[in-house]
C-alpha cells in the first residue's frame, strides 16, 4: 500500500500519466528520492549550491581586468551577516546576475555596462535578498526534485553531494542562473535591496533607478533572454515595483 500511495503522490505532483514513458519501477525509485529531497538539510543545499557555482564558473569566461576591478571597487565594503560574500564577473552579453547560499554573487558584464555603480549595488542587494528569504534555496530544492523525478537519482546529503550526476548538476546550475520567482518574492527582494543600499550608505533611489532601467530594457524587442529581464516582461505589475521603491526613498528623504 505504501508503494502504491507513493506512486500516486508522484503522479499527482509531477503530472505523470499511466501511459507515460517512465517505467513503473523507476517511478517507485523516484518517489523514494523525492522524500529524501523534501528533507534535504541546509548543509546539503549549501554544498549543492557550491558545486553548482563551481560548475557555472567553469562554463563561463571570468573577467579579470576592467570589469573585475570595477566590481571589486564597488563591493569591497559590502557585507551581509551570515554570508561570506565573493564576487565574479561573467563576460556575457546578457543582463543578468544571481546570488546563492554560499555567498557567491555573479554579475554579467552586460549588466555592468547598463548600470551605474549604485544601481549595481541595488541589484546585488536584490539578488542577496532572494538568498536571505530562502527563495534561491527553494529553487535549488525544486530543481533537485525535478531531477529526482526524471532520473530517479539517489538521495543527496552533505556527504554525498559530490556524487551528483552531470544531468543533476546542469539542473542546479540552471536553477541558480535562470531562477524565476513569483511577483511577491520579487517585491520582497526589492525591499531587501532597498534596505541593503540604505545600510551601505548608497543612494536610496538606486533601487528605483535600477528597476526603472530594467523595466525599460525589458520592453525592447528581443530583450527577454535573461532571467533578470524575464522577471519584468512576464509580471504584469513590474512598473509598480519601481514606484514602490521611489515611494520608500521619498519617505526616507523627508
Amino acid at each position: 500500500m505504501k508503494n502504491i500511495t507513493l506512486l500516486f503522490f508522484s503522479v499527482l505532483v509531477f503530472g505523470f500519466s499511466a501511459s507515460g514513458q517512465i517505467k513503473i519501477n523507476k517511478l517507485f525509485k523516484a518517489g523514494g528520492d523525492l522524500i529524501n529531497a523534501f528533507t534535504l538539510t541546509d548543509d546539503a543545499v549549501a554544498e549543492m549550491s557550491r558545486r553548482a557555482v563551481l560548475a557555472l564558473d567553469s562554463m563561463n569566461k571570468i573577467d579579470t581586468s576592467a570589469y573585475a576591478l570595477r566590481l571589486d571597487s564597488i563591493t569591497k565594503d559590502l557585507s551581509v551577516d551570515g554570508l561570506n560574500l565573493n564576487f565574479k564577473v561573467y563576460q556575457r552579453d546578457e543582463l543578468n546576475a544571481f546570488a546563492c547560499g554560499d555567498g557567491s554573487v555573479r554579475i554579467y558584464s552586460a549588466l555592468m555596462d547598463a548600470m551605474t555603480n549604485d544601481e549595481l549595488v541595488a541589484i546585488i542587494g536584490h539578488e542577496i535578498g532572494h538568498v536571505a528569504r530562502n527563495d534561491a534555496k527553494n529553487s535549488l530544492k525544486n530543481a533537485y526534485l525535478k531531477s529526482a523525478a526524471e532520473s530517479a537519482a539517489g538521495s543527496v546529503s552533505k556527504g554525498v553531494a559530490a556524487q551528483l550526476s552531470q544531468s543533476q548538476l546542469m539542473e542546479l546550475t540552471h536553477a541558480l542562473a535562470s531562477a524565476q520567482y513569483s511577483q511577491q518574492q520579487e517585491y520582497a527582494a526589492d525591499e531587501f535591496g532597498f534596505e541593503f543600499c540604505v545600510r551601505q550608505g548608497i543612494d536610496p533611489y538606486a533601487m528605483y533607478n535600477a528597476l526603472t532601467k530594467l523595466s525599460q530594457l525589458s520592453k525592447k524587442p528581443g530583450a527577454h533572454a535573461s532571467a533578470l529581464l524575464q522577471a519584468f516582461s512576464t509580471h504584469p505589475d513590474s512598473d509598480k515595483r519601481a514606484e514602490k521603491m521611489k515611494a520608500k526613498a521619498d519617505e526616507l528623504q523627508h
